[in-house]
């Protein structure tokens, strides 16, 4: 029987907690924030989400040890200062734009510094999109069953005027995070209720770490058939490269051979249709499974940092302003009146 809470409310005092079986979901506060935990008693997992700080997961634990990178002592601490950790959304655009602003079916749609913020990177680009942190996020869902736990937030996005103003296509967004059968099912979910079609630029750039071996002897797997070629400044410029001539040993490599930031296509998938990229460290790993929806993975392993970020995308870097120059042909859009979903697993595996 699901168990549902449409009404919990994150100002409680006092955590609140429903369970069946195993699986458990609820609401908490944990230094005057409000967070939704999920958890499988049976494998000692623990999920943690934090709603109001861009829906994000900041904790996947596994037997007490955190699957996810997140350099914090609390998520007060992190309320204070948010940083991209655990596993934020990068949504309307994923990653970087070439200007300020971007083109859909010919018409441009300048960005603006009076509305929503949004970051830049080290080029001055616009970076990340509009919600990494965004407290605009409801719960509208929580719910533990004998088979998962679960949390859907949602965003109406067009009821915001700062956010409607730096992207003007009528929609709503879901986000679910799902824990079942040992993994965590991110779950992104659409709706256009415009009149017009939208495009899909979407990505998650989660972090992950393992904790049985020091990062110089962390390997990667990378199921992938080519690499997009960048710029000096990290955009692609519309060619690809054979992944086997930058990276022969993709399968089985340290990310002490060299540093990662690069776009990868041409996913290599099982017969389910899933591609998997995974983090091993001496028994540990750290898999993830990007399903259809997921066409393109940045990865990015910077030099003497105890991370990796398996980057599930739904296109390439700057992907609305490629395809307006007709060099991206596979840019994503959604139709009036339609949807789009996109799902990608992680695994901890030996924790």
């Amino acid at each position: 029987m699901f168990i549902r809470a449409l009404a919990l409310v994150l100002v409680a005092s006092a955590p609140s907690f429903m369970s069946a079986q195993s699986y458990s979901a609820g609401a908490a506060q944990q230094d005057g924030i409000g967070v939704i935990r999920l958890s499988d008693s049976a494998r000692n997992m623990q999920v943690s989400i934090a709603p109001k700080i861009g829906a994000i997961a900041y904790e996947f634990l596994v037997n007490g040890q955190n699957a996810l990178y997140y350099p914090a002592d609390s998520i007060g601490e992190f309320a204070k200062e948010p940083r991209l950790a655990g596993v934020p959304l990068l949504w309307p655009w994923a990653n970087r734009l070439d200007r300020d602003g971007f083109y859909f079916e010919g018409k441009f749609y300048e960005l603006k510094d009076d509305l929503a913020p949004f970051r830049r990177d080290g080029s001055n680009y616009p970076i990340h999109g509009l919600l990494a942190f965004s407290n605009a996020w409801k719960v509208s869902e929580v719910l533990a069953d004998d088979k998962k736990a679960q949390v859907t937030l949602k965003l109406e996005f067009s009821k915001h005027p700062e956010l409607a103003g730096q992207f003007p296509f009528e929609h709503s967004i879901e986000l679910s995070y799902i824990l079942r059968g040992g993994a965590l099912e991110v779950r992104f979910h659409i709706d256009n209720l415009g009149s017009t079609a939208m495009p899909v630029s979407l990505g998650f750039h989660p972090y992950f770490q393992v904790h049985d071996a020091p990062r110089d002897e962390w390997s990667v797997e990378l199921p992938t058939a080519s690499v997009w070629n960048l710029n000096e400044r990290l955009t692609p410029t519309g060619e690809k490269t054979p992944s086997e001539e930058l990276f022969p040993h993709r399968k089985n490599m340290k990310v002490s051979e060299q540093a990662l930031d690069n776009v990868f296509g041409d996913l290599e998938r099982d017969d389910e249709g899933w591609a998997t990229f995974v983090l091993q460290g001496d028994k540990q790993q750290v898999a993830v499974d990007y399903g259809p929806s997921y066409d393109v993975a940045v990865v990015y392993a910077p030099p003497g940092r105890n991370f990796v970020c398996f980057e599930p995308m739904a296109g390439v870097t700057n992907a609305l302003n490629l395809a307006h120059e007709g060099r991206y042909p596979d840019l994503q859009t959604i139709e009036a009146g339609g949807s789009w979903t996109g799902v990608f697993r992680i695994r901890p595996l030996g924790f």
